[in-house]
């Protein structure tokens, strides 16, 4: 099971929708895709369920349970300030180090409303998972100006729908 992470606790974001479409494509090649949201988690969990408190918040555990029984991953990752969202890094703070994440493979996509598709934030999400020992496929996707490039919760754009496809088959072949 590929476990399909959605980037940032805002509600109705673009990155779910993103997250969705990347299921079906993981089905369409034979392939079982797990989506879990940040905007899921509970909303204290920085101060409830990390450091000192870990293991202490039920709600956050049983996301932190979905993320360690996987072996692959994709991050859907918009970019917040020319980076990811900050609810993201205090998720991956909040994972059991270094086991949730080493030796585990995982795919990037960035999305973002400027042109840069996330490129930035793909770099500093690659360096730290390359610090926990995660294994990150190369092939990273930035989709720029995803609001003019999505119509009625579908990616319009050819090229983008090409390459999430062709990612979400190395990812299953990783």
């Amino acid at each position: 099971m590929i476990k399909i992470i959605v980037g940032t606790n805002r509600k109705n974001a673009i990155s779910g929708i993103i997250a969705k479409i990347y299921q079906q494509l993981l089905d369409q090649h034979g392939a079982k895709g797990e989506i879990v949201s940040l905007a899921d988690l509970p909303e204290d969990f920085v101060f409830t369920a990390l450091y000192e408190h870990n293991g202490k918040n039920k709600g956050f555990n049983n996301i932190h349970n979905q993320i360690k029984s996987g072996d692959k991953f994709v991050f859907i990752v918009p970019e917040y300030n020319g980076s990811f969202p900050g609810i993201l890094k205090s998720f991956i703070d909040g994972m059991t180090y270094p086991n949730s994440f080493s030796s585990k493979k995982c795919a990037l996509v960035g999305i973002s409303s400027g042109i840069g598709g996330g490129g930035i934030a793909l770099s500093h999400l690659t360096d730290i998972f390359n610090y926990l020992g995660m294994h990150v496929l190369a092939n990273k996707i930035k989709l720029a100006k995803i609001e003019e490039n999505m119509s009625n919760e579908h990616v319009t754009n050819r090229l983008y729908m090409t390459l999430l496809n062709e990612q979400a088959k190395m990812l299953i072949d990783f």
